[in-house]
């Protein structure tokens, strides 16, 4: 019998892991409080497994201030990497299976050419090498895993660029936003269907899998996209990284290759605009 335990289940992607679920109809799955399901600690994770005698534990716990991460380095990789590794080895302890969320951050984006998952990982931020050490953390400990690299999350839940650009819609004339970096939104329903689908398909091709919506746009044509199907009036002007430096750098080009995850569990992937407009009538059904 299947059991799913979620770690993180109450950031972006675990509501909409229990979104999609109670949509299936998946009723075996179990979305755990922070204070239950502390990744730092492993008196509480073996009390979790003891519990729940998972056979799939879904990480969804992560530290993801990308600019703090660079003054904040060893809280980031304690929770990026030794909480997966904590993960890893209570999966093993109970034969369970980890789902990892990872992130298109473990890639330098210096070559503009979709992203397989044997690219090389050069990650030039403190975000991104942990959640890299992480990935290597569970490969070394686990086998029976799957590692999902992601991209631009955003949904209705938590905050997020789309959230963002509708709040800064509503109260400006004009926003400017860089044009430079260029990936693919990811709606986090999507992936979340896309989680499910692989826990539920019943096979057994552990490994590093690339997910995030079609297509591919820069941080400037998504926000134009954002205000163009949401009806927002506001000027949107393009401007260079270098002129809005940050504490981090970031990739300027990482756009996942979704061939892997496609054939292998003949996952079907929407355009980020189809999603985007989704998640937007959504937001506007919520107001």
């Amino acid at each position: 019998m299947q059991n799913i335990i979620v770690f993180g289940a109450s950031g972006q992607l675990g509501n909409c892991l229990k979104k999609v679920a109670g949509e299936r109809k998946i009723d075996y799955i179990h979305f755990l409080p922070e204070d239950e399901a502390d990744i730092l600690r492993d008196d509480l994770l073996d009390i979790v497994f003891e519990k729940y005698k998972p056979t799939f534990a879904i990480n969804c716990a992560a530290y993801t201030a990308v600019d703090k991460a660079e003054d904040e380095v060893d809280l980031a990789r304690a929770i990026n990497k030794t909480g997966a590794a904590n993960l890893a080895r209570h999966c093993k302890a109970y034969g369970a299976t980890l789902v990892q969320i990872s992130t298109d951050f473990i890639f330098k984006g210096d070559v503009a050419l979709p992203l397989t998952e044997e690219a090389i990982a050069e990650p030039i931020s403190v975000y991104g090498l942990t959640k890299l050490e992480g990935e290597q953390a569970i490969a070394e400990i686990l086998d029976e895993h799957y590692t999902i690299r992601t991209s631009w999350l955003y949904s209705e839940y938590g905050n997020n660029f789309v959230k963002t650009m509708l709040r800064l819609g509503a109260d400006r004339d004009e926003l400017k936003v860089i044009a430079d970096q260029v990936g693919t939104p990811t709606y986090a329903i999507d992936l979340a269907g896309a989680i499910l689908t692989i826990i539920t398909a019943g096979k057994k091709a552990y490994g590093i899998y690339h997910y995030s919506n079609e297509g591919v746009t820069s941080w400037y044509d998504f926000a134009k996209g954002i205000f163009d199907i949401s009806g927002t009036d506001v000027k949107v002007l393009p401007i260079r990284t270098s002129e809005y430096p940050t504490n981090a750098q970031r990739p300027a080009y990482s756009v996942l290759d979704k061939a892997k995850i496609k054939a292998t569990f003949n996952i079907e992937i929407p355009y980020w605009r189809d999603s985007l407009k989704a998640c937007i009538k959504k937001l506007a059904a919520a107001q």
